[in-house]
């Protein structure tokens, strides 16, 4: 069975469906944290809102070690199952228990216990358990396959269930808390009953994640080769050391523009989700009105990227990532100027939802793209820490969201007036001005991406054993 996956064969359904399954189970915790946790520490653990983006930044450097770390390990993985899948299933249920310890502290904790509990559950969920899941299941977009469109499609699929994990707690967290809060939506037994079912789902579906993907381009290595082949290559790949790999990455002009796209994409998407919750409540009165705002944009979002495998093939990713930005830019500029007029601000997130869909689509399948543009280009493959520092990059994005939104919010008194003008005006700044900042610097780093005329010619070198080295 094996020797039958060819890595540029077309992936199967349940290869596909696996991956799905990853990307809604993994993001189900992404989303909590970047969309909720500031929410939580604030409104329901007590904490100063300074303080609570403070120990969200500072956990920050050392989730960025465990990236590099992690992506170490996976390029050394050695299994049955491949080099990402194992990690999958071996850090589901640890990372599901730990994020409800991480939503659930003590009502009766305060000042620097409440602090020390913040910082030791964040970083058992983000430092450990979910950087060794999210570097190996990113990393499973490369090990999957080697052809472009599939990786792209995979990419595409990825941020459609993991769109669909942030429209899921958009649309019934709250509610979920209100249920089993007793009427209340900011009470500690209500968020922890909440996010203890929200993870049991999601372990059950990082499982379907690990039983139903393969790692076809692994195998097909392993089938090609002599065991003495095999065993030189792996000998030459334990030689190529850490900060060549490093040096091959930072000086990958490919890699560093999608890193920055992912960069601004996470510190967009936190601090508008973030500050949506409380955008509905205190700057429109009503809190149930984060719902449609929200999820006008997800669903917006999910339907454009079910139409972009069609415009991948007629289009290439970085026009396709560049026409979403410039949508992007034009949905929150009119959300500048829409007021308190909730059918205009729902409009305008439809907007936005269709041009995060265009960039998000091709983001995936660029990431592996301009690591296989390395790998021609250097001779050795970096799979395993590109995709780890990438994802370095993603939580160091969502992490700055978050804890930008958190100081926006101090900056305004927020914790000592939240209706009052100044807070108000704090988070409509988190809320619209902060992302579309992020949009416009994106934009400008993807008019340098031209990886996609060259990729072709590169992706039949690397199948034929040839790098930019031996045609010189």
């Amino acid at each position: 069975m094996k020797g039958k996956l060819d890595p540029r064969g077309k992936l199967s359904l349940g290869e596909r469906a696996g991956y799905c399954f990853g990307g809604y189970g993994i993001n189900i915790t992404y989303s909590l944290i970047s969309s909720f946790l500031i929410v939580y520490y604030v409104s329901v653990a007590g904490a100063d809102p300074a303080v609570a983006a403070s120990v969200v930044a500072i956990s920050r450097i050392f989730d960025g070690i465990s990236d590099l770390i992690m992506g170490y390990i996976v390029d050394r993985t050695k299994s049955r199952y491949g080099k990402a899948r194992p990690w999958i299933l071996r850090l589901c249920i640890p990372l599901a228990v730990c994020t409800v310890l991480m939503f659930g502290a003590p009502s009766t904790l305060g000042g620097a216990g409440l602090i020390a509990y913040m910082f030791i559950t964040y970083n058992l969920v983000t430092t450990i358990f979910y950087t060794g899941m999210s570097v190996p299941f990113n990393a499973m977009n490369g090990f999957m396959t080697l052809v472009q469109y599939e990786r792209g499609l995979l990419g595409n699929l990825q941020f459609i269930t993991s769109t669909a994990a942030t429209m899921t707690l958009n649309t019934i967290l709250l509610r979920m808390t209100r249920f089993f809060g007793n009427g209340e939506q900011y009470t500690h037994n209500g968020w922890r009953i909440s996010i203890a079912i929200l993870m049991v789902v999601a372990v059950a579906c990082n499982v379907l994640c690990f039983l139903l993907c393969r790692e076809r381009v692994t195998e097909n290595e392993d089938t090609l080769n002599t065991e003495e082949v095999k065993q030189d290559k792996e000998e030459k790949k334990e030689k190529v050391p850490v900060l060549t790999i490093v040096k091959g990455l930072v000086t990958n002009q490919y890699w560093i523009i999608v890193v920055i796209l992912m960069f601004m994409l996470n510190i967009m998407m936190s601090t508008f989700f973030g500050s949506g919750v409380y955008f509905a409540q205190y700057n429109l009165n009503n809190t149930d009105l984060y719902s449609p705002l929200a999820n006008a944009l997800s669903i917006a979002q999910i339907v454009t990227m079910f139409v972009t495998p069609f415009a991948m093939k007629i289009m290439s990713k970085r026009n396709l990532s560049l026409v979403g930005l410039v949508i992007a830019i034009v949905g929150f500029a009119g959300t500048a100027f829409a007021g308190d007029n909730v059918p205009l601000l729902i409009l305008l997130s439809v907007v936005k939802g269709i041009g995060f869909g265009g960039i998000a689509a091709p983001m995936y399948g660029m990431l592996q793209d301009s690591i296989t543009y390395g790998e021609w280009r250097d001779g050795f493959s970096a799979v395993g820490m590109g995709n780890a520092a990438a994802s370095f990059a993603q939580k160091i994005g969502s992490g700055l969201g978050s804890a930008i939104l958190g100081w926006v919010l101090a900056a305004g008194s927020f914790s000592v007036d939240p209706t009052s003008s100044a807070a108000r005006t704090s988070i409509s700044f988190a809320f619209i001005w902060i992302p579309a900042i992020c949009t416009v610097i994106t934009l400008v780093a993807m008019v340098f991406y031209n990886l996609d005329k060259k990729y072709d010619k590169i992706s039949a070198d690397l199948t034929q054993g040839k790098h930019k080295a031996d045609q010189q």
